[in-house]
């Protein structure tokens, strides 16, 4: 199993900007590429953003395009994911995912086969 650890959730208001990090420990593992999901109480896990390991492309959820960024520090073996324009519907657990499968990035959940333990942001009104 490859801990994935987050951190940087927490309170901040509508309007304000966050960045989550993603670190990848443990031992290496060949990974194709890494994703964050939310996922709010009573809802489903969704998918919000994915970065090819390598190229780096990236894909977004219509709802964060524009205002969130995923991005790699290879160096540090770690995913970020910035947060700027933040919204009460942004409220969620996060989650980083990743995969080594060659067809790389997707938006499935069950397409990521290394997950963290989550990390809460709350965006009041």
């Amino acid at each position: 199993q490859v801990p994935l650890a987050e951190s940087g959730g927490g309170l901040v208001q509508a309007g304000g900007s966050l960045r989550l990090s993603c670190g990848v420990s443990g031992r290496t593992f060949s990974k194709s590429a890494m994703a964050w999901f939310r996922q709010a109480p009573g809802k489903e896990r969704d998918f919000v953003a994915a970065i090819d390991w390598s190229t780096p492309r990236t894909y977004y959820a219509d709802p964060v395009k524009g205002r969130f960024t995923i991005s790699i520090d290879n160096a540090k073996n770690t995913v970020y994911l910035q947060m700027n324009s933040l919204r009460p519907e942004d409220t969620a657990k996060y989650y980083c995912a990743a995969t080594g499968r060659i067809s790389g990035m997707a938006v499935s959940a069950s397409r990521y086969d290394y997950w963290g333990q989550g990390t809460q942001v709350t965006v009041s009104s």
